[in-house]
């Protein structure tokens, strides 16, 4: 054990010796490592959770411990590695947990740990069991800081870029940053290494696949699991249910379809989007939009002889609202109006309507504009807004119709 803690530790500061780019967060870092809670930094695999974590301790005295090392776990012994931390990191103030849900039974040791006084920061990739482990054993005991792949705007700033203030001399450039963000998205592995884009998603989709939920769930039928994900990819940002999903797979069950569902979006790879009704069995019963946590697994699964820029935008979007705190169980919805016009996305703040944001790539044509207007503003009487956005890949000004007006604005403004 000694062995494999002192080996972790030279890993750690291996990592610590490398510049990385500080992630946009809502909290305060000085106040999270004050803070005695734990620090529950969730969000899909290889986006930079560990380095989140070893980011905010770098300058402290903080042991550590990865569970994605299988040596840890095939010789885990809880009171020899305690003894072997103090070892190796003496008198340490903080412990960082990395990919905790590897360990089985790790929420009933968090919580010891947890009541011992231990000042924890802990890492994961599975939404379902971190957040429904966490909220059973320790809750109101922990702060969850969810991570995705890079925003547009830390690409920018990966670039020694403002996106807020591009510079004439930088148009050509933020252009060519913007259209690649859209096609290949944020993964932070990927960004200097555009040409090995669509190999490494590829596989680390596989991955998820396999390792996180296949082989945590027990699932035998990899096949239909595998032709369900490669379904949903390649119909992203489509409304579907999961009797549509088992008719057109040729499924025998829709429980079946129902659970593998499931099973995608605990590891934060697809995200389902309510249609927005105030009765909320009728919410429950019709068709969710099915989105990706990242545009590049497009361009490296799905299957399609052409691109659908529209929708890709459309993606960029929604997980742009989810990065700035929206969730699709109580504040992020999409919304159908009477006459079957449609609304992308509708936010709410508590029981009131905030924004109604409709995505369209290209305004350009009065056809496609009227459509689209008069789509947003037939849906804003319905819900009672005046707050409404149509997001272009390039244009900005402001309509005026029918007593209402639309912000055209451009995706680097939103």
């Amino acid at each position: 054990m000694k062995t494999v803690i002192q080996s972790q530790r030279e890993e750690r500061d291996y990592l610590l010796s490398h510049p990385y780019l500080f992630r946009q967060t809502k909290y305060n870092v000085d106040e999270l490592l004050t803070s005695k809670q734990i620090k529950l930094i969730t969000g899909p695999r290889r986006v930079g959770k560990s380095t989140m974590g070893l980011l905010m301790l770098k300058d402290k005295n903080f042991a550590y411990l990865n569970f994605d090392d299988a040596l840890l776990l095939e010789s885990w012994d809880e009171a020899v590695v305690m003894e072997t931390l103090k070892l190796i990191y003496p008198d340490y103030d903080y412990l960082l947990l990395d990919e905790i849900q590897n360990l089985d039974g790790w929420d009933l040791w968090v919580s010891k740990l947890y009541r011992h006084g231990i000042n924890m920061f802990i890492t994961g990739s599975n939404a379902k069991l971190l957040s429904g482990e966490m909220a059973t054993v320790l809750t109101g005991r922990y702060i969850q800081i969810e991570m995705m792949p890079f925003s547009l705007e830390e690409v920018f700033e990966w670039k020694k870029m403002n996106l807020r203030l591009i510079k004439d001399t930088e148009q050509t450039t933020a252009a060519a940053i913007i259209d690649d963000y859209l096609h290949n998205g944020g993964y932070p592995e990927t960004i200097e290494a555009r040409g090995l884009t669509r190999s490494y998603l590829s596989t680390l989709f596989d991955s998820i696949i396999l390792k996180d939920i296949a082989k945590r769930h027990r699932v035998r039928n990899i096949t239909d699991l595998n032709n369900l994900a490669m379904y949903l990819v390649t119909n992203f940002c489509n409304p579907l249910t999961a009797n549509e999903l088992a008719n057109e797979l040729g499924f025998s069950s829709v429980a079946t379809t129902k659970k593998f569902m499931d099973f995608l979006k605990e590891p934060y790879l697809f995200f389902y989007l309510p249609r927005f009704n105030n009765k909320l069995k009728l919410m429950k019963n019709a068709p969710q939009k099915v989105y990706i946590v990242d545009n590049g697994f497009v361009a490296s699964k799905a299957f399609g002889l052409s691109e659908n820029l529209g929708r890709l935008l459309e993606n960029q979007v929604f997980m742009e609202l989810l990065r700035r705190g929206y969730d699709t169980e109580r504040t992020l919805f999409y919304y159908r109006s009477r006459n079957d016009k449609e609304t992308d996305f509708v936010t709410r703040n508590g029981t009131r309507i905030e924004c109604l944001i409709q995505v369209c790539y290209d305004m350009s044509s009065p056809r496609t504009e009227k459509r689209e207007v008069d789509s947003i503003i037939e849906c804003a009487g319905e819900l009672n807004c005046s707050n409404l956005v149509i997001v272009t890949k390039s244009e900005s000004r402001t309509i005026e119709k029918n007593g209402y007006t639309v912000k055209v604005m451009m995706i680097s403004e939103f």
